[in-house]
Formats: structure tokens, C-alpha cells, sequence
């Protein structure tokens, strides 16, 4: 699994690798196509730093623990310690946008809810969110945002940030009632539908609008 260290707008940032907190069923049509309820407040939950790796690299999966489904995320860095804030303090905590794969073991996550246990294990585990590069936004235009996800020339994933239940600023805000997001930390916005299982030798296109432009290779897991 590669290495992988902040970069912004071409460069690193002087951030450290910090906790990635992560927003499920932001997409109201993702939220149905796994028939789950539509949500009434944000649904989170929070990955490690170490499901950290890099997008731009080939793209690990286990080859233990059944399906492995990608959904393609928008994702936000913070800059700035934020605790019970507001959206203007938020947005000025934001150091960059950008993509993300929020990787899920689908076999072992619906085996776990069947048993009403958590579900970290189909979430969190090494290597399961790799990002892309971030680059820096206006605020004005974090909710006009297209998240694209192609396997194997196939459009499977397209959705746009102005489609969220909760926008990107908001969703900051609410999460700091909670959890302060350190510098460093990573949020994910949720996904919208297509999402599927990955296979080994699969060529992902992932683009969020014409700001970032990724395409990775899955290999499996010695």
C-alpha cells in the first residue's frame, strides 16, 4: 500500500495525517438503492488515519472478507481546529477539495448489521479510503460539483454536490457539535448512487467536475 501525505494545489501541506469522519447516506438515491431509510439528520461514522492511501496509486483491496464496492466521494481537508462552529467558520477551515474512494466490504458489512454489531471492520479497515490531491475552492462553489466514477469506461456513478440532503458547509458545523475536526482531518460527503463491486485489474476514472481527474488500477491484496 503506497504512502500518502496531504497535497494541495500541487504541493504538501504541512498538515498531519489526522481521522477521516465520514457522512452515509448523504445521497438521498444511494440511500434507496441499498434500501435504506432517507436519513433525518446525518448518519456518521469514522475511519482511521491509517485507511489512508494514495488514489493516484494502484488501489488495494482484501481478498479475504467477500465483495469490495467503491463510492466515489467528494472530499474536504480542514485547515483549522473547528469545535461547535458555525458555516463561516467552516468554510474558512477548509484548506482544500477533493476525491476520495470510500471502500466498503459489502458482504462483511451486511453480516455485521445482521448481527446489530458495528460496522468498522467493512469500513475502516487499512487502505480503505484512498484519496486524491485537494485543490482549493470558493465556498460559493463546494454545492456545484460533479462526482463522477467510471470502471472500465463505464459511467457508473454521477451525481452533483447540490443534490446532498446536507450541504458540505452545514455538514462541518454539525459534525463539530460532536467531534472537533483537528487540522489534518478528512471529511467524507457522502456518495451518490451506482456504487459496486471492484475486481481485480479494474481501471477506475474518478472526476470531480474539471478540477480533478484521477484514474487508478485495483490489484488485490497478498
Amino acid at each position: 500500500m503506497s504512502a500518502y501525505i496531504h497535497i494541495v494545489d500541487g504541493a504538501p501541506a504541512s498538515l498531519p495525517l489526522g481521522k477521516i469522519v465520514c457522512v452515509g447516506r448523504n445521497f438521498a438515491d444511494h440511500a434507496k438503492e441499498l434500501n435504506n431509510s432517507v436519513p433525518q439528520e446525518p448518519v456518521l461514522f469514522i475511519k482511521p488515519s491509517t485507511a489512508l492511501a494514495d488514489l493516484g496509486a494502484p488501489v488495494e483491496i482484501p481478498a479475504a472478507w467477500g465483495s469490495c464496492h467503491f463510492e466515489a466521494e467528494m472530499t474536504v481537508l480542514i485547515g483549522q481546529p473547528l469545535t461547535r462552529c458555525s458555516e463561516q467558520q467552516a468554510a474558512d477551515a477548509i484548506a482544500g477539495v477533493g476525491i476520495a474512494l470510500d471502500l466498503t466490504l459489502r458482504d462483511l458489512q451486511a453480516e455485521l448489521k445482521q448481527q446489530s454489531l458495528p460496522w468498522e471492520k467493512a469500513k475502516a479497515f487499512d487502505g480503505a479510503c484512498p484519496l486524491s490531491d485537494f485543490v482549493r475552492l470558493p465556498a460559493s462553489e463546494l454545492q456545484d460539483q460533479q462526482i463522477q466514477l467510471r470502471q472500465n469506461g463505464q459511467l457508473k456513478q454521477d451525481g452533483n454536490s447540490a443534490d446532498m440532503i446536507t450541504p458540505v458547509l452545514q455538514l462541518l458545523a454539525y459534525i463539530s457539535q460532536f467531534f472537533t475536526l483537528q487540522p489534518g482531518d478528512v471529511v467524507l460527503t457522502g456518495t451518490p448512487a451506482g456504487v459496486g463491486p471492484l475486481a481485480p485489474g479494474d481501471e477506475l476514472q474518478l472526476n470531480l467536475s474539471t478540477k480533478l481527474n484521477i484514474t487508478t488500477h485495483i490489484i488485490e491484496r497478498s
